[in-house]
């Protein structure tokens, strides 16, 4: 169950954006055939959390590769991004973004909408106009559950305490630090996902590999060990890219939940 959202999902998401950039992602770039393969493999080893973004454009990969499949099998999580770039330009309050989104999954309803990539701890003030207009379509029922990824401790307490969050993306593993893709050291990032577990909120922890600096067996091991052990999260999202990578880190996972 993640946080008090009512959702329920696998605990391990399948990730589509390792690499991510500019509508591409090293998943998008396995192309269509390879990515469908992919997912639907994760799908048949029981994996039915999707984990996407507007910034990595898999979108249209998933709702391929899914055809044919009851939706309510899944949970799809997707993610705005909030700054205007070379590649987007953000509307005022969401609906654009969510409407296509919908049309793009073939989907009358997403899951899970985070605000992507926050990176201080005025993100509430500086994306209202986004956060007001998700609160207006989780209102309709269009998105059930709304949050933000994190990329920057500060902006992680925030939303440890935010009322408005329901689900928070935030990076964790064994080693922490700047080098490893954490925000923080592994003593400080704890505290505050402990924080935000008491207040409700879902943590789905990502980068626990390192953004794949995390590679050698024992290292895997230690970092599933230590964030499954401390109860830190409610689910884990890894940008697997291959079937032997989905069957890898399933086993690490079973067996750290049985030691």
């Amino acid at each position: 169950m993640l946080g008090k959202t009512g959702i329920r999902s696998s605990f391990l998401a399948q990730g589509t954006g390792f690499n991510g950039y500019r509508r591409s992602s090293d998943h998008t770039r396995l192309g269509q055939e390879q990515f469908t393969r992919l997912l639907r493999h994760s799908v048949d080893r029981g994996i039915n959390f999707l984990d996407m973004a507007d910034l990595y454009g898999s979108h249209p990969f998933v709702r391929n590769a899914l055809k044919g499949l009851p939706r309510d099998r899944f949970v799809m999580l997707t993610k705005i991004w909030p700054r205007k770039e070379d590649w987007v330009t953000p509307s005022a309050n969401a609906q654009e973004e969510i409407d296509r989104f919908r049309t793009e999954l073939d989907t009358e309803m997403i899951d899970i909408c985070l605000i992507h990539c926050m990176l201080n701890d005025k993100w509430s003030t500086d994306f209202a106009g986004i956060r007001d207009g998700l609160s207006a379509l989780k209102q309709r029922g269009v998105v059930r559950a709304l949050g933000v990824s994190c990329h920057d401790h500060g902006a992680l307490k925030l939303a440890a305490k935010d009322p408005w969050v329901d689900v928070i993306f935030a990076r964790i593993n064994y080693r922490g630090g700047k080098d490893y893709s954490c925000d923080d050291s592994v003593e400080e990032i704890t505290k505050t996902l402990r924080l935000a577990r008491a207040n409700g909120k879902a943590v789905v922890g990502m980068k626990i590999f390192g953004a794949g600096k995390l590679t050698k067996p024992e290292e895997k091991d230690a970092s599933l060990k230590y964030v499954i052990g401390s109860n830190l999260v409610d689910a884990m999202t890894i940008g697997m890219l291959s079937t032997d990578q989905v069957d890898d880190t399933i086993r690490r996972i079973d067996q750290t939940c049985k030691a």
